[in-house]
């Protein structure tokens, strides 16, 4: 069971400015609805009961307009005064969270994945952490995550270094709380590039999803974004 679940709120958003320059990245309107939300309408159909919020640019947007509660899930905050990068802000973050095991997501994309499949899966493999991962039709913009027969993750290619069809790294993650308490704090730090390479001697499983994924995170996509949530609800129907 995961007690406790992050979402790494506080990027810049800079390439996204033309687009929304009003409101943090987390917060643009998605459907017409925050993109953030989307989120936590994930967690809360996944069973998660407390989410905490890494917010960093804009902060007072994010805890203005969601507050201390979304459906029956507490929300904290731990806001960085500086940027700290995704390793960074969940160190920054430590003192909030509970549990053996935490449930981490990027808060600038969105994959259309089974959580509780994720967090049943990575607990009976054994593996130390875990990550989610997304098959696209062109992995260059995003990176390449390679696995064996096993499931375990290989090895990373970086943006650029291959192009095609491929699976990505989806930015949800299975962390040990303990390797949180272990970042340096107060300083920049990338769970991708510095975090997840040194995660490959102790295990990292690849959960491979065929859902489908969005990164908001430049103007095309957010703008595919506003059929990309309306198609996934015409699905369930």
């Amino acid at each position: 069971m995961i007690d406790c679940a992050v979402i790494l709120s506080g990027g810049l958003g800079t390439r996204l400015r033309s687009v929304v320059s009003d409101r943090p990245k987390v917060m643009a309107l998605v459907a017409g609805r925050p993109f953030l939300i989307h989120l936590l309408d994930q967690l809360a159909e996944s069973g998660i009961r407390r989410v905490v919020l890494c917010t960093g640019y804009m902060a007072d947007t994010v805890q203005g307009e969601l507050g201390n509660e979304y459906r029956d899930m507490e929300l904290a905050y731990s806001t960085e005064e500086n940027p700290l990068g995704t390793g960074g802000a969940l160190r920054n973050a430590a003192g909030l969270l509970s549990g053996e095991m935490l449930l981490v997501l990027n808060g600038d994309s969105y994959c259309h994945c089974d959580i509780s499949g994720f967090i049943t899966s990575q607990a009976a493999s054994g593996v130390y952490a875990g990550m989610v991962l997304a098959r696209v039709d062109d992995v260059a913009r995003f990176g390449t995550v390679l696995t064996n027969n096993d499931s375990i993750v290989e090895s990373f290619i970086e943006k650029g270094g291959q192009t095609g069809p491929g699976w990505i790294n989806a930015g949800i993650y299975l962390l040990p709380v303990d390797l949180v308490h272990k970042i340096a704090p107060d300083r920049q730090v990338s769970l991708e590039r510095e975090v997840f390479p040194l995660l490959l001697a102790k295990g990292l499983f690849g959960y491979h999803c065929a859902g489908s994924f969005i990164d908001i995170g430049v103007p095309e996509e957010y703008q595919r974004s506003q059929t990309f949530f309306p198609e996934l609800t015409k699905g369930k129907s």
